[in-house]
């Protein structure tokens, strides 16, 4: 089968909100994420960026190693997670949505999703002085499929200009928001000039998975230890949709 890597998807860091939120699951505690990366790396594994991991999933590079990812650019990552990601000599990658930086996650509020802070152009640049990859996630979080070409190229093409002009280093690495994709949009993600891509779709990448369409594992607040080790340890993951 050859080489299989799981991509980890999370969102939040922190503390959850009310009972009874929807997407309240999206939110891990700070002790689960720092427990979950600590085994990583205590079995020998290394937290990798997109742009770190792409050498591995192509066989130009050899080693143990686990993708990791967060949607959106929440505030309480570069708060919780990214210390413990730099202790762990761990780096990863963030999907900013870049029109909503410091704001708020407002494509969720209409579905009663509580507001959390978005990191600002400054944090962004703090994220990425640690040496955590910096990537885009749109201007602002909508269903591309509903869009026109041109404005889902728009979407991909200025949210990737924006992001390179904080962090002053190209933006390589695209998610599509809430996991929507389709052939259509992965042309348009590799015309944008993006050199990979990721979507909600379950399992573990391959080298013969199309760049533009990787899989990813997705951890919630309820993934207790043991069944994070499988979703990252075991070969096979059922494909299914999830949110981003």
């Amino acid at each position: 089968m050859g080489t299989m890597i799981p991509i980890l998807m999370y969102h939040q860091v922190g503390v959850p909100a009310p009972k009874g939120t929807p997407f309240r699951g999206l939110t891990v505690a700070v002790k689960d994420f720092q427990r979950q990366m600590t085994w990583l790396s205590r079995l020998g594994y290394k937290g990798v960026s997109m742009a770190d991991l792409m050498p591995y999933l192509s066989g130009e590079k050899r080693g143990k190693v686990v993708g990791i990812t967060f949607d959106d650019g929440y505030c309480n990552v570069l708060e919780h997670a990214a210390p413990i990601l730099n202790r762990l000599g761990f780096t990863s990658t963030n999907y900013f949505v870049a029109d909503q930086l410091g704001g708020s996650n407002v494509w969720d509020h209409g579905i009663g999703v509580p507001p959390s802070p978005l990191m600002t152009a400054d944090q962004i640049r703090k994220w990425a002085a640690a040496g955590q990859e910096v990537g885009s996630h749109t201007l602002d979080h909508p269903h591309l499929p509903l869009l026109g070409d041109e404005q889902a190229l728009h979407q991909m093409r200025q949210s990737k200009a924006v992001l390179e002009s904080i962090v002053d280093r190209e933006v390589s690495a695209f998610c599509y928001p809430y996991g929507d994709e389709s052939m259509r949009l992965r042309q348009l993600a590799r015309e944008a000039g993006y050199a990979n891509a990721t979507t909600t779709a379950r399992g573990l990448a391959k080298p013969t998975d199309d760049v533009f369409g990787l899989p990813r594992v997705t951890v919630a607040r309820s993934t207790h230890i043991v069944r994070f080790l499988q979703k990252c340890l075991t070969r096979l993951e059922e494909r299914k949709g999830g949110r981003g």
